[in-house]
Protein backbone atom coordinates (compact mmCIF):
# COMPACT_ATOMS: atom_id res chain seq x y z
CA UNK A 1 0.00 0.00 0.00
CA UNK A 2 1.25 3.32 -0.73
CA UNK A 3 1.66 6.09 1.64
CA UNK A 4 -0.77 8.30 0.23
CA UNK A 5 -3.40 5.60 0.42
CA UNK A 6 -2.47 4.67 3.90
CA UNK A 7 -3.32 8.41 4.59
CA UNK A 8 -6.16 8.50 2.68
CA UNK A 9 -7.91 5.40 4.73
CA UNK A 10 -6.82 6.57 7.95
CA UNK A 11 -8.62 10.13 6.89
CA UNK A 12 -11.64 7.97 6.02
CA UNK A 13 -11.50 6.26 9.33
CA UNK A 14 -13.46 8.55 11.68
CA UNK A 15 -13.59 8.66 15.14
CA UNK A 16 -17.10 7.84 16.68
CA UNK A 17 -18.04 10.00 19.38
CA UNK A 18 -21.15 8.83 19.99
CA UNK A 19 -23.95 6.66 18.18
CA UNK A 20 -24.64 8.93 15.57
CA UNK A 21 -21.16 11.19 16.01
CA UNK A 22 -18.25 11.19 14.29
CA UNK A 23 -15.30 13.20 13.93
CA UNK A 24 -12.52 13.18 10.99
CA UNK A 25 -9.29 14.97 10.48
CA UNK A 26 -7.59 16.39 7.86
CA UNK A 27 -4.24 16.40 6.24
CA UNK A 28 -2.22 18.93 7.36
CA UNK A 29 -0.24 20.10 3.99
CA UNK A 30 -1.10 23.40 4.13
CA UNK A 31 -4.25 23.81 2.10
CA UNK A 32 -6.19 27.20 2.61
CA UNK A 33 -9.22 24.53 2.74
CA UNK A 34 -10.50 21.37 2.79
CA UNK A 35 -10.49 19.71 -0.31
CA UNK A 36 -14.52 18.87 -1.53
CA UNK A 37 -13.84 15.07 -2.33
CA UNK A 38 -12.66 14.20 1.39
CA UNK A 39 -15.60 15.76 3.16
CA UNK A 40 -17.73 14.21 0.90
CA UNK A 41 -16.09 10.29 1.58
CA UNK A 42 -15.91 11.30 5.27
CA UNK A 43 -19.64 12.23 5.21
CA UNK A 44 -20.63 8.95 3.03
CA UNK A 45 -18.39 7.15 6.06
CA UNK A 46 -20.15 8.27 8.52
CA UNK A 47 -23.59 7.74 6.96
CA UNK A 48 -22.44 4.07 6.39
CA UNK A 49 -21.45 3.18 9.97
CA UNK A 50 -25.22 4.12 11.04
CA UNK A 51 -26.44 1.20 8.45
CA UNK A 52 -26.53 -2.44 8.45
CA UNK A 53 -26.28 -4.89 5.27
CA UNK A 54 -27.16 -2.50 2.84
CA UNK A 55 -24.52 -0.42 0.33
CA UNK A 56 -25.19 3.50 -0.72
CA UNK A 57 -26.60 3.74 -3.98
CA UNK A 58 -26.84 7.55 -3.87
CA UNK A 59 -25.88 10.83 -2.43
CA UNK A 60 -27.09 14.18 -2.96
CA UNK A 61 -25.19 17.12 -1.00
CA UNK A 62 -24.10 20.98 -0.32
CA UNK A 63 -20.93 22.75 0.30
CA UNK A 64 -21.90 25.56 2.65
CA UNK A 65 -19.20 26.93 3.83
CA UNK A 66 -14.96 26.66 3.25
CA UNK A 67 -13.44 24.01 5.13
CA UNK A 68 -10.97 24.78 7.62
CA UNK A 69 -8.21 21.80 7.11
CA UNK A 70 -6.78 23.05 10.66
CA UNK A 71 -9.64 21.87 12.66
CA UNK A 72 -11.25 18.66 13.31
CA UNK A 73 -14.94 18.36 11.06
CA UNK A 74 -17.35 16.75 13.42
CA UNK A 75 -20.27 14.45 11.55
CA UNK A 76 -23.86 14.37 12.52
CA UNK A 77 -26.05 11.73 11.40
CA UNK A 78 -29.28 11.53 11.39
CA UNK A 79 -30.82 8.50 11.12
CA UNK A 80 -34.35 9.27 8.43
CA UNK A 81 -35.39 5.85 7.84
CA UNK A 82 -35.13 2.89 7.74
CA UNK A 83 -37.49 0.36 5.26
CA UNK A 84 -37.29 -3.17 4.41
CA UNK A 85 -35.26 -2.58 1.14
CA UNK A 86 -33.84 1.17 1.74
CA UNK A 87 -32.78 3.21 4.37
CA UNK A 88 -32.18 7.36 4.42
CA UNK A 89 -29.25 9.26 6.36
CA UNK A 90 -28.93 12.86 6.62
CA UNK A 91 -25.11 14.25 7.58
CA UNK A 92 -23.92 17.38 8.48
CA UNK A 93 -20.43 18.44 8.94
CA UNK A 94 -19.66 21.04 11.50
CA UNK A 95 -16.94 22.91 12.42
CA UNK A 96 -16.46 26.12 14.75
CA UNK A 97 -20.17 26.06 15.43
CA UNK A 98 -21.44 26.33 11.76
CA UNK A 99 -22.37 23.84 9.51
CA UNK A 100 -20.16 23.43 6.24
CA UNK A 101 -21.54 20.72 4.43
CA UNK A 102 -24.98 18.90 4.05
CA UNK A 103 -25.45 15.25 2.53
CA UNK A 104 -27.88 12.86 2.16
CA UNK A 105 -27.32 9.13 1.13
CA UNK A 106 -29.74 6.32 0.46
CA UNK A 107 -28.87 2.81 0.86
CA UNK A 108 -30.64 -0.21 -0.41
CA UNK A 109 -30.79 -3.84 0.02
CA UNK A 110 -29.25 -5.81 -2.92
CA UNK A 111 -31.82 -6.59 -5.12
CA UNK A 112 -31.98 -8.18 -9.17
CA UNK A 113 -33.73 -6.13 -11.98
CA UNK A 114 -33.97 -5.07 -15.22
CA UNK A 115 -30.43 -3.41 -16.55
CA UNK A 116 -29.06 -1.91 -19.25
CA UNK A 117 -26.37 1.23 -19.69
CA UNK A 118 -24.82 3.76 -21.86
CA UNK A 119 -21.74 2.35 -23.59
CA UNK A 120 -18.24 3.55 -22.57
CA UNK A 121 -16.22 5.66 -24.92
CA UNK A 122 -13.96 4.54 -27.25
CA UNK A 123 -10.35 6.38 -25.74
CA UNK A 124 -6.51 5.00 -25.32
CA UNK A 125 -6.21 2.58 -22.47
CA UNK A 126 -3.87 4.21 -19.42
CA UNK A 127 -0.94 1.89 -20.31
CA UNK A 128 -0.48 3.85 -23.24
CA UNK A 129 -0.99 7.41 -21.59
CA UNK A 130 1.99 8.91 -19.35
CA UNK A 131 1.77 8.84 -15.47
CA UNK A 132 2.10 11.59 -13.35
CA UNK A 133 5.25 11.95 -12.45
CA UNK A 134 6.19 11.92 -16.21
CA UNK A 135 3.74 14.17 -16.76
CA UNK A 136 5.23 16.19 -14.18
CA UNK A 137 9.10 15.84 -15.85
CA UNK A 138 7.59 17.17 -19.29
CA UNK A 139 6.20 20.02 -18.18
CA UNK A 140 6.54 23.28 -19.99
CA UNK A 141 9.31 25.53 -17.81
CA UNK A 142 6.79 28.05 -18.30
CA UNK A 143 3.53 26.30 -16.62
CA UNK A 144 2.46 28.05 -13.46
CA UNK A 145 3.23 27.05 -10.49
CA UNK A 146 -0.06 25.74 -9.09
CA UNK A 147 0.27 23.02 -12.39
CA UNK A 148 4.28 21.77 -11.47
CA UNK A 149 2.95 21.48 -7.52
CA UNK A 150 -0.30 19.71 -9.01
CA UNK A 151 1.61 16.84 -11.01
CA UNK A 152 4.60 16.99 -8.10
CA UNK A 153 2.25 15.57 -5.08
CA UNK A 154 2.24 12.33 -4.48
CA UNK A 155 -1.22 11.87 -4.03
CA UNK A 156 -3.89 8.65 -3.08
CA UNK A 157 -5.25 9.02 -6.59
CA UNK A 158 -3.60 8.43 -10.05
CA UNK A 159 -4.84 10.44 -12.87
CA UNK A 160 -4.18 9.62 -16.61
CA UNK A 161 -5.69 12.60 -18.02
CA UNK A 162 -6.51 11.30 -21.77
CA UNK A 163 -6.75 14.96 -23.81
CA UNK A 164 -3.64 16.34 -21.87
CA UNK A 165 -3.68 19.17 -24.32
CA UNK A 166 -6.37 21.03 -22.09
CA UNK A 167 -4.15 22.01 -19.70
CA UNK A 168 -2.26 24.27 -22.56
CA UNK A 169 -5.38 26.04 -23.42
CA UNK A 170 -6.74 23.79 -25.86
CA UNK A 171 -10.22 24.40 -25.91
CA UNK A 172 -13.01 21.39 -26.65
CA UNK A 173 -16.46 23.44 -27.43
CA UNK A 174 -18.75 20.21 -26.13
CA UNK A 175 -16.49 20.57 -22.83
CA UNK A 176 -15.84 16.94 -23.06
CA UNK A 177 -12.73 15.25 -20.78
CA UNK A 178 -11.54 11.53 -19.93
CA UNK A 179 -8.98 10.56 -17.63
CA UNK A 180 -8.15 6.99 -15.94
CA UNK A 181 -8.08 6.97 -12.31
CA UNK A 182 -7.39 4.49 -9.54
CA UNK A 183 -5.77 4.46 -6.06
CA UNK A 184 -2.28 4.45 -5.98
CA UNK A 185 -2.42 1.29 -3.65
CA UNK A 186 -3.98 -2.21 -2.91
CA UNK A 187 -7.53 -1.26 -1.05
CA UNK A 188 -9.68 -3.46 1.32
CA UNK A 189 -11.71 -6.00 0.20
CA UNK A 190 -14.62 -3.77 1.51
CA UNK A 191 -17.34 -2.48 -0.88
CA UNK A 192 -17.96 0.13 1.13
CA UNK A 193 -14.28 1.20 1.13
CA UNK A 194 -14.12 1.28 -2.41
CA UNK A 195 -17.71 3.48 -2.49
CA UNK A 196 -16.14 6.18 -0.54
CA UNK A 197 -12.90 6.23 -1.51
CA UNK A 198 -14.11 6.64 -5.42
CA UNK A 199 -16.53 9.18 -3.91
CA UNK A 200 -13.48 11.15 -2.46
CA UNK A 201 -11.92 10.98 -5.86
CA UNK A 202 -15.44 12.05 -8.04
CA UNK A 203 -14.47 15.59 -7.21
CA UNK A 204 -11.04 15.65 -8.31
CA UNK A 205 -11.66 17.29 -11.67
CA UNK A 206 -15.15 17.16 -12.48
CA UNK A 207 -15.85 21.64 -11.72
CA UNK A 208 -12.65 21.71 -14.15
CA UNK A 209 -14.69 20.13 -17.36
CA UNK A 210 -17.09 23.32 -17.58
CA UNK A 211 -13.91 25.70 -17.94
CA UNK A 212 -12.72 23.10 -20.89
CA UNK A 213 -15.24 25.06 -23.93
CA UNK A 214 -12.84 28.30 -22.81
CA UNK A 215 -9.84 26.66 -23.11
CA UNK A 216 -9.06 27.64 -19.22
CA UNK A 217 -8.91 25.70 -15.90
CA UNK A 218 -9.15 25.75 -12.65
CA UNK A 219 -4.96 26.50 -11.76
CA UNK A 220 -5.82 29.82 -13.58
CA UNK A 221 -5.31 32.47 -10.85
CA UNK A 222 -8.07 34.81 -12.40
CA UNK A 223 -10.53 32.37 -11.93
CA UNK A 224 -12.35 31.36 -8.78
CA UNK A 225 -13.65 27.82 -8.29
CA UNK A 226 -15.50 26.42 -5.84
CA UNK A 227 -17.92 22.80 -5.48
CA UNK A 228 -21.12 24.01 -4.97
CA UNK A 229 -23.34 20.73 -5.24
CA UNK A 230 -22.65 17.30 -5.40
CA UNK A 231 -24.53 14.06 -6.28
CA UNK A 232 -23.33 10.78 -7.10
CA UNK A 233 -25.17 7.28 -8.04
CA UNK A 234 -23.64 4.20 -7.55
CA UNK A 235 -24.34 1.48 -10.26
CA UNK A 236 -22.69 -2.03 -9.79
CA UNK A 237 -19.98 -3.40 -8.18
CA UNK A 238 -16.29 -2.14 -8.98
CA UNK A 239 -13.05 -2.13 -7.04
CA UNK A 240 -11.04 1.70 -7.05
CA UNK A 241 -7.66 0.18 -6.77
CA UNK A 242 -8.30 -0.93 -10.54
CA UNK A 243 -8.23 1.69 -13.75
CA UNK A 244 -11.75 3.61 -14.02
CA UNK A 245 -12.23 5.56 -16.79
CA UNK A 246 -13.83 9.34 -15.61
CA UNK A 247 -15.88 10.64 -18.61
CA UNK A 248 -16.69 13.96 -17.62
CA UNK A 249 -18.56 16.59 -19.97
CA UNK A 250 -20.48 20.17 -19.37
CA UNK A 251 -23.51 20.59 -21.05
CA UNK A 252 -23.83 24.81 -19.58
CA UNK A 253 -22.01 27.08 -17.84
CA UNK A 254 -24.14 30.60 -16.96
CA UNK A 255 -24.22 33.22 -14.07
CA UNK A 256 -20.54 32.25 -12.77
CA UNK A 257 -22.22 28.72 -12.04
CA UNK A 258 -20.52 25.71 -14.24
CA UNK A 259 -22.49 22.09 -14.64
CA UNK A 260 -20.93 18.88 -14.97
CA UNK A 261 -21.15 15.38 -15.41
CA UNK A 262 -19.27 12.21 -15.01
CA UNK A 263 -19.75 9.24 -16.27
CA UNK A 264 -17.59 6.19 -14.41
CA UNK A 265 -16.88 2.65 -16.32
CA UNK A 266 -14.54 -0.01 -15.35
CA UNK A 267 -11.71 -0.52 -18.46
CA UNK A 268 -14.05 -3.85 -19.92
CA UNK A 269 -16.84 -1.39 -20.17
CA UNK A 270 -19.20 -2.02 -17.26
CA UNK A 271 -20.78 1.72 -15.93
CA UNK A 272 -20.65 1.63 -12.13
CA UNK A 273 -20.98 5.51 -11.40
CA UNK A 274 -22.20 8.96 -12.53
CA UNK A 275 -22.03 11.74 -11.08
CA UNK A 276 -23.36 15.54 -11.76
CA UNK A 277 -21.83 18.71 -10.34
CA UNK A 278 -22.58 22.33 -10.11
CA UNK A 279 -19.79 25.06 -9.17
CA UNK A 280 -18.52 28.55 -8.72
CA UNK A 281 -16.43 29.47 -12.34
CA UNK A 282 -16.17 33.45 -11.07
CA UNK A 283 -14.16 35.70 -13.43
CA UNK A 284 -12.32 37.77 -10.93
CA UNK A 285 -12.84 41.26 -11.14
CA UNK A 286 -10.00 43.36 -13.00
CA UNK A 287 -8.22 40.30 -14.30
Amino acid sequence: MSAAVDRLLKILDLERLEVNLFRGQSPKEGWQRVFGGQVIGQALVAACRTVEARAPHSLHAYFVLPGDPKAPIIYEVERIRDGKSFSTRRVLAIQHGAAIFSLSASFQVEEGGFEHQFGMPDVPPPESLPAEAEIGRNLDPAAPPAVKAYFARERPIELRPVELERYRGVRQPEGKFHAWIRATGTLPDDPIVHRCVLAYASDMTLLDAALIPHGRTLFDATIQGASLDHAMWFHRPFRADQWLLYAQDSPSSQGARGFSRGSIFTRDGLLVASVAQEGLIRPLRGT
